[in-house]
């Protein structure tokens, strides 16, 4: 089994880079600009954040982005520190 901070395989990169194609341009940027910078040191505990604000709708992925709203607001259970970490990395490719 694989540790949380251990680095991502292709073939796991490769199924998020698949699972994060958004319907919103912006968060397709966001995404896009992510994985320019962060691909290869992306993380088991990083995908795995990912994927969960994966699970949002587009807007909220975009509120969140655009920081007007939080991930308390937008979804309690996702406010935890992986998916924070994603998140903060998110925004700092505005």
């Amino acid at each position: 089994m694989q540790m949380a901070n251990e680095r991502l395989d292709e073939r796991a990169l490769s199924k998020l880079k698949w699972r994060c194609r958004r319907g919103l341009l912006e968060n397709d940027i966001f995404i896009e600009r992510f994985f320019n910078r962060y691909e290869e040191s992306l993380t088991i505990r990083q995908a795995q954040g990912l994927g969960a604000l994966m699970d949002l709708s587009d807007n909220d992925l975009l509120d969140l982005h655009l920081s007007r709203k939080t991930l308390a607001q937008v979804s309690p259970e996702l406010d935890r520190a992986d998916v924070l970490e994603v998140l903060n990395q998110l925004r700092d490719n505005r």
